[in-house]
């Protein structure tokens, strides 16, 4: 019989444990690109807060998620004596998350402040938190999407009186915010929200159910209701914003009737809640609720391609590690052949998510200084990061879990709270469908294909003299296929082609920006992911065709383990 203390220390290259990695100096892009999209003196100041936090993200803050992810919230409806509580408690842990997210960073209050930083920054530093923690990152980009609406909509009284909790960084003075959106009736389909509002002695009154609210206890929440005698569709519903607690101090008229128990994101708390008569103030125009709605849904779908992105690097950068550290039948993992193929497979989305991303934050910047194709880009590149990236998360996490083996099915390592959290990002905010349907009405009735293929075009421009005829030729080519295939599905509404369309569009898109990136940064390895995802994406492949070439395989193979490259090698990539 074997005694339990007689185990046989095994070494750490044979089950390599990752935790205490820095994830931002042990990403090899994230800093060089950074210092492309920031200005010198911006990426110089917060270069070192990035340092820091890649360090707490791999090992402190990961720590916390985990035990956070174990210990869900608890929803107590009374006291002991029998009052009226409405309490949702959290995990200790989970409140030393907050404390990182909306205290020590600010992220939910960074872009609300006199010197605020590009919006780029804000987003990197989410890139790195999401690689810990997925479900706080929820209530943190509501809480600050809620204050963007506000600012641009509310009353000007109403700014002043909720806009200073809604930016404290301490979180004793903090104001948390949400979206209570979805009914049970109308899930996707906004124009059939049944929630009434009535407007009583000058106040609004809010009655109805709202199935998936996210972070319900917040202080306070947008809503979506429809006025008394408004007509029915869309053109009826209109924005109001819901305090937890009323002027006077006592509780709103409405109660969380219960917590969902969830596949994924199961540190924070979302519920359903019951709206009965509650006190809310309208915001914006009657009858324009999902129009102005739509900018803090639209954040939201920013702030989803975001953490989509940093879970797919996260999974990444557990399976290079992994590869490069674990040793089977004689050999590295990451000098075999098949693991450098599934680590191209997952190279390619984590990295277009990735430059996505920082384009589109980019381009946020640009369109609220009132950039008009900035803005007109903005419109479809948003859901678009949304439709794709969120998908993409979802394969690179079970690629990730396949590649540790045995272990990353279990829940004391990341893999596996990875892998659930990934599954939100393609429900929150439209499904898929709904997102891709987005994409084309952007595309076409808000004309912003065009403002898009004229951006594009303007990169590639800058990047002529400095890569081959050949690679320009080929991105020139399939960018006029693209928009023409994309403006032909959303003319003809070629409905079951749409996502077919989308997903091209943005194969296109992330390919010319990591070219443009490359060009920028001297970074030749990118320049062969860009290649790579034009010819396996939006090329046809034939399954029969002889293999690689030796040279083109090793080229993979750097690429596969993030080493560097030549330009030369890059461009061997190349079909010609």
């Amino acid at each position: 019989m074997t005694r339990l203390d007689s185990a046989v220390p095994i070494p750490q290259a044979n089950i390599p444990d990752s935790r205490g990695l820095n994830l931002y100096t042990v990403d090899p892009a994230l800093g060089r690109l950074l210092a492309v999209y920031l200005t010198e003196s911006e990426f110089e100041q917060w270069r070192p807060v990035m340092e820091r936090l890649g360090a707490r993200a791999g090992g402190e803050l990961d720590e916390l998620a985990l035990s956070a992810d174990h210990n869900p919230p608890v929803l107590q409806h009374r006291n002991r004596r029998g009052d009226d509580l409405q309490e949702v408690r959290k995990h200790p842990d989970y409140v030393a998350l907050e404390q990182v997210a909306f205290a020590e960073l600010g992220l939910a209050a960074m872009s609300h402040t006199k010197d605020a930083p590009s919006p780029l920054v804000k987003y990197s530093l989410t890139y790195l938190f999401v690689q810990a923690e997925f479900g706080l990152c929820c209530p943190v980009s509501m809480t600050d999407s809620l204050t963007r609406t506000l600012r641009k909509f509310g009353d000007p009284e109403l700014i002043a009186r909720y806009l200073p909790a809604l930016t404290a960084r301490e979180l004793s003075g903090l104001f948390q915010g949400a979206m209570f959106m979805t009914e049970r009736e109308a899930g996707s389909d906004i124009s059939a929200i049944s929630t009434t509002a009535r407007y009583e002695q000058g106040q609004w009154k809010l009655s109805g159910e709202k199935w998936f609210c996210s972070n319900p206890d917040a202080d306070l929440a947008m809503v979506l209701a429809r006025p008394k005698d408004a007509p029915e569709g869309m053109k009826g519903v209109s924005l109001f914003l819901l305090p937890r607690v009323q002027a006077d101090g006592s509780p709103n008229a409405y109660r969380i009737v219960r917590l969902k128990d969830k596949l994924g994101t199961r540190s924070m708390a979302s519920g359903e809640i019951t709206l009965e008569g509650a006190t809310a103030f309208l915001i914006g125009e009657i009858g324009r609720g999902f129009q102005q709605m739509a900018d803090m849904v639209n954040m939201s779908r920013l702030s989803n391609g975001v953490r989509s992105a940093g879970l797919m690097r996260r999974a990444l950068t557990e399976s290079v590690f992994i590869a490069r550290s674990r040793r089977a039948f004689g050999r590295r993992l990451v000098d075999m052949p098949l693991v450098q193929r599934q680590l191209i497979k997952m190279s390619l989305p984590t990295e277009q998510a990735r430059s996505m991303f920082m384009q589109t934050a980019t381009l946020l910047a640009k369109a609220d200084a009132g950039d008009s194709r900035a803005q007109k880009c903005l419109r479809i590149l948003t859901p678009l990061i949304k439709f794709r990236a969120c998908r993409d998360a979802r394969k690179v996490a079970g690629d990730a879990m396949e590649l540790r083996g045995g272990l990353g099915y279990i829940e004391e390592w990341s893999d596996a709270r990875i892998l659930r959290d990934a599954h939100l990002g393609s429900i929150w905010e439209g499904t898929s469908n709904i997102v891709a349907l987005d994409v084309v009405r952007a595309s076409v009735r808000d004309e912003a294909l065009m403002p898009l293929c004229e951006h594009l075009s303007s990169l590639l421009a800058e990047c002529s003299s400095r890569l081959p005829k050949e690679g320009m030729n080929l991105a020139s080519k399939l960018l006029d296929r693209t928009i023409a295939a994309v403006e032909g599905v959303a003319r003809a509404d070629m409905s079951a082609d749409i996502r077919r369309a989308a997903t091209a569009l943005y194969n296109l898109a992330s390919a010319v920006f990591m070219m443009w990136e490359a060009v920028q940064c001297q970074d030749y390895r990118r320049l062969g992911l860009a290649y790579l995802v034009l010819i396996h994406k939006l090329l046809p492949t034939d399954p029969l065709a002889s293999p690689d070439a030796a040279r083109r395989q090793a080229v993979i193979a750097q690429i596969a383990a993030e080493a560097e490259i030549t330009e030369d090698e890059a461009n061997s990539l190349l079909p010609y």
